[in-house]
Parts: C-alpha cells; structure tokens; sequence
C-alpha cells in the first residue's frame, strides 16, 4: 500500500530477490475468528488464495462470508522469493502478488460463492494494478489445488468476462493458476481493518454482477 515503487512488469527468476530460508514472524491465531491462523485445519475444508489488490479489503470481504470461512490470512504467492517481507514484495523484485488464504467448508459455503465474492469485490480488467495500487504485488489472481476448483474457475472467468464486456469493459487480465506457495503475511497486515476500522481499503468493484449459474 505505501511502498509501491509502481513496477508493472514481472521481474525474472533470476532478478527475483533470495528471500530467505525461514518463515517471517505471524500472529498465532485469527483475531477475528480466533482459530489458528496457520492450523491444523479441519480435514473437512478446501483451501483457496485469491489476489484482488491490496490484501487488506480483500481479506475483510472473506472472513465477511460467515459460518463457511474457517480461517483467512493475508500474504504473499506467485512469485520466486521464498518467505518474503512486505517491503520486499512491493519492490516489485520478488514476483509475488497481494493475496488472501481462505480456508473454508464447502458443505457450507460452495466454492461458486467464494468466485462470485472475488469477481464482484475487485475490477479484475486492470492488469497490474487496483485503482490507485499500481505494481505487480496487485494484480489479479485465483490460486487452487484442484483441478476441478481451477475448472469452475476458469469457467466463471469466462462468464464473467463475456458480462463485463456487454457493459464496455476490457478483458479481464485474472491469471489461474495452481495453487503455489503461500506465505504468511507479518502479524499487523493479518484482519489489519478489524484492528484498524478506519484504515485504508482500496477494494471497489465493477458494479457487474456475477452472473446466473457462475455463483452456483
């Protein structure tokens, strides 16, 4: 959010900084929901990491969700340095993105429902950035272990982009990958506008709805 230097391009493995070995210091548990913000989880729960800006907002969105959200953390994927701070990731030299851990129940709370959160809580049509949070750590993403989650994905991505366009938006620049490594975020960035009411929150939407059939 503060120390952006704006890069929009993607560094290469070897321009990537080292990072280090082991992992940066978190909070223990989630100061909203209570439970361990790194496990064990139940057996019962799928995992999900979502990058739609500034981790912030995106994490509040959610936790918001209710009974079906197990746990939510802020940190960083989708880049090459392993175990990196915030300060490294938004040099842009690390190739990772803002993102949100959600670990949920689908009995509860299907994954369809997690996909209609994301596309309707950020404009996933901006590349490398957020409205004002420009830089590669802002860029959208969707991030699964399996392969059916990375299909429902891909599917509403598709959906969703073909409504956006009816309304005069640009394709969407969402990248779906498998899910990679997920590093925690330092203990103040973790449900920072639960600790913080009144802090920033750069999330805004298209105002499209997802639609019929994607939300499940």
């Amino acid at each position: 959010m503060f120390f952006a230097r704006h890069k929009t391009s993607m560094p290469s493995p070897a321009q990537a900084l080292p990072g280090r070995a082991e992992p940066i210091a978190t909070a223990e548990r989630h100061f909203v929901l209570g439970r361990p913000l790194k496990g064990p989880y139940p057996e019962s729960c799928q995992t999900a990491v979502f990058g739609m800006g500034c981790f912030w907002g995106a994490e509040r969105r959610f936790w918001s969700l209710g009974d079906g959200v197990f746990v939510t953390a802020a940190g960083y994927a989708g880049g090459y340095t392993p175990n990196p701070t915030y300060k490294e990731v938004c040099s842009g030299l690390t190739g990772h993105n803002e993102v949100v851990l959600v670990v949920y129940h689908p009995a509860v709370l299907p994954f369809a429902r997690l996909l209609q959160t994301f596309w309707e809580s950020h404009d996933p049509t901006q590349g490398m950035r957020q409205g004002n949070d420009i830089g590669t750590q802002y860029r959208s993403g969707v991030y699964v272990a399996d392969p059916d989650l990375r299909a429902q994905a891909e599917a509403s991505r598709a959906a969703y982009d073909a409504a956006l366009k009816l309304r005069g938006f640009s394709p969407i620049t969402t990248e779906i990958r498998d899910l990679p490594p997920f590093y925690f975020a330092e203990d103040y960035h973790q449900q920072y506008l639960a600790k913080n009411p009144n802090g920033y929150c750069g999330l805004g939407g298209t105002g499209v709805a997802c639609p019929t059939g994607v939300a499940g």
